[in-house]
């Protein structure tokens, strides 16, 4: 064993203690997908330890298995010393597992109270004791630091109102050990503050409080502890103390790019805008963005997730209504058009959404490849006209994008991820459209879909498209774009020519608004 692996064993299980919680090889799939390889490490009581990576390292895949979500496919997980295993979520609770998961779990017709203790309601002579559930529920907003009244409906709440609510849920379970995924994605400063506190009091009463985040401020405030995973494999878990922002950045990131993407054109010119976007505020009380986006380049929205990438592409798109400025479509010939309006005029003004869901957003799954592509071709027709599909131009495009089918007649539904995402960029290549937003390129497909993939966006660029994408995946923007802006907190904070980007650097500005420290020197 090297050092650094006695160190950080030695720093894992101080004094000899039995861990509360401990992790021994986690393997878990999703079909040939690897969510988490080998993964072990331990948790102590009395202890805040942030599980942290880059999105997709499979941090919130690693709690589930705690929470009894989904079963780990081989390894163990240790409570007190002991192997156990969850089968429910309900029997992850009854060992005394909280978790307070980044998506909202209140029915929304029901009151707090009733969201409080649902399935564990406070009973007398066989029926639930509303008067103690209030009493009990009004105790656990106090200790939390929410002034709202139990009987309030949460549908009624604003988001941030009802996450304060999802984690006084988590708090009233008493449970000795709290998973918290995200929690302040939705949080004002206040509610941060007041989250702080309770994991304070967590922690004082000797619970072990897992904290998923990508956000290192939290993490140092709050963390005593930091396990770091990337691509589903355990990098390092230490004292939080022994870490610094940089340090803790380069531990997130570093492979090197595979060979996976096609070389970039020439520098395309900025004058040749084929998307101009002007002081543009996605949502409510947002910053306002501009950017252009030149014919013959693929821009990246990079940053972490919840940081208004999305929100910006969609109100692009007209998906969502927008705040304030304004978006410009330029044809060849110089005109311009307005974005933001509805998805159907951007589609008419030639722009293409290729949304992140595409099984339930993007594709009509019953129907035909045939049906789905030849729908692109239907753009701009009149709605008094028969509709018309080329099923040679369909075929066509099969074989450009090799599309592995029968044949066009089969159903999308049938296609593996890969060649779905084919077909739902093929659709608007057969429409005719010269600017695509697209929203996670290849989330979802394997290493093959994906070059093949990004050699269908690099060709439609080449040919005087334009494309502006989000991404998850950093090596996904570094590796395809010819540049990107970064988002952090709604803001473009940096841009960056994708060719001179690094991981460590767009981490950098995503997480902590600045370069790393050697690269501002």
């Amino acid at each position: 064993m090297s050092l650094l692996a006695l160190k950080e064993r030695s720093a894992a299980h101080p004094a000899g203690r039995t861990p509360k919680v401990e992790f021994r090889n986690i393997t878990k799939r999703f079909d040939s997908t690897e969510a988490l390889s080998v993964v072990s490490f331990a948790g102590m009581a009395g202890s805040v330890h942030a599980i942290t990576g880059e999105n997709g390292a499979g941090k919130s895949t690693l709690m589930k298995l705690l929470a009894g979500v989904y079963p780990p496919d081989s390894g163990e997980i240790l409570f007190d010393g002991r192997a156990i295993r969850f089968d429910s979520p309900a029997a992850a609770r009854a060992a005394g597992v909280s978790t307070v998961f980044q998506e909202l779990t209140l029915l929304p017709n029901l009151t707090i109270a009733e969201n409080l203790f649902l399935g564990r309601e406070p009973r007398r002579f066989g029926f639930a004791d509303r008067s103690a559930m209030r009493r009990q529920a009004h105790a656990v907003l106090q200790r939390v630091g929410v002034d709202l009244h139990p009987d309030v409906t949460c549908g009624d709440l604003a988001i941030a109102e009802q996450h304060l609510v999802e984690i006084a849920k988590g708090a009233a379970a008493q449970a000795d050990i709290v998973i918290y995924d995200e929690p302040t994605a939705a949080l004002d400063a206040p509610g941060v503050d007041k989250l702080a506190r309770l994991i304070e009091d967590q922690r004082r009463a000797g619970k072990l409080v897992f904290y998923i985040s990508h956000r290192l401020d939290e993490i140092f405030r709050l963390c005593d502890m930091t396990t770091v995973l990337k691509d589903g494999k355990h990098v390092r878990t230490c004292p939080t103390a022994d870490l610094t922002h940089d340090a803790l950045v380069s531990l997130m990131v570093g492979r090197e790019l595979a060979r996976l993407y096609p070389e970039r054109g020439a520098k395309p010119s900025t004058a040749e805008a084929a998307l101009r976007v002007t002081d543009f505020v996605a949502r409510p009380g947002g910053a306002a963005v501009s950017f252009a986006v030149a014919r013959g380049e693929i821009v990246g929205l990079a940053g972490i997730e919840g940081h208004g990438q999305r929100e910006i592409i969609r109100a692009l798109a007209g998906l969502a209504p927008h705040m304030a400025g304004g978006a410009l479509k330029f044809d060849r010939d110089g005109s311009a058009k307005p974005l933001g309006g509805s998805i159907v005029a951007t589609a008419r003004a030639g722009v293409g959404f290729v949304p992140e869901d595409r099984k339930t957003e993007g594709l009509y799954q019953p129907l035909s490849i045939q049906e789905n592509i030849g729908l692109g071709m239907l753009r701009g027709a009149s709605m008094m006209a028969r509709a018309k599909i080329d099923r040679n131009r369909v075929r066509a495009l099969m074989q450009q994008m090799n599309v592995r089918a029968r044949d066009d007649r089969q159903s999308v539904s049938s296609l593996s991820g890969g060649n779905q995402q084919k077909v739902m960029i093929g659709r608007w290549l057969a429409s005719g459209v010269d600017v695509l937003l697209i929203e996670e390129p290849t989330r979802g497909v394997d290493v093959g879909a994906k070059a093949e993939i990004y050699r269908l966006l690099r060709a439609f660029v080449d040919a005087g498209g334009a494309a502006l994408i989000t991404s998850s995946e950093l090596t996904e923007h570094i590796g395809l774009c010819d540049r990107i802006l970064i988002i952090r907190e709604g803001a473009i904070v940096a841009e960056l020519a994708g060719e001179e980007a690094t991981e460590e650097t767009v981490m950098s500005y995503a997480l902590i608004g600045r370069p790393p420290e050697r690269a501002s020197r």
